[in-house]
């Protein structure tokens, strides 16, 4: 069953919006920006893991935005969203602003796969 012109484009602007909010938070990483040492600092990280974590996440995207891989990279950045939702869990941070932020992005992600992909939605198909 292949998808219709309105999940194929609504599954490739919910891709594109994940696309454009982790390319930026990766190449923040890079950066050598004082709010990035910040947040690292306040969630307990060292510094000197800014460049590794945000090589993993642009890893992880390059995978999920190539259509052939796409699969392997939404399980891969749902593991690396996971770790960061583990991060904000340890520190005081707001629940839904800061915490839930990384379930509402993979679920973005998987969520734009879902709509452009039949083989994805044969898998995990939606019950009425």
């Amino acid at each position: 069953m292949t998808p219709s012109k309105a999940q194929t484009w609504g599954g490739w602007a919910l891709t594109g919006l994940v696309v454009l909010f982790l390319v930026t938070d990766g190449a923040m990483k890079f950066m050598n920006l004082q709010q990035v040492r910040d947040a690292t600092g306040q969630l307990g990280w060292p510094q000197s893991l800014d460049h590794t974590v945000g090589a993993i996440e642009l890893g992880c995207l390059v995978l999920y935005a190539i259509p052939r891989t796409a699969a392997l990279g939404a399980v891969l950045l749902t593991g690396l969203l996971g770790g960061a939702i583990a991060s904000h869990l340890r520190v005081p941070d707001p629940l839904f602003s800061h915490t839930l932020f990384g379930v509402y992005v993979g679920l973005m992600a998987w969520g734009g796969l879902w709509l452009r992909d039949a083989k994805l939605r044969a898998l995990m198909p939606l019950r009425r």
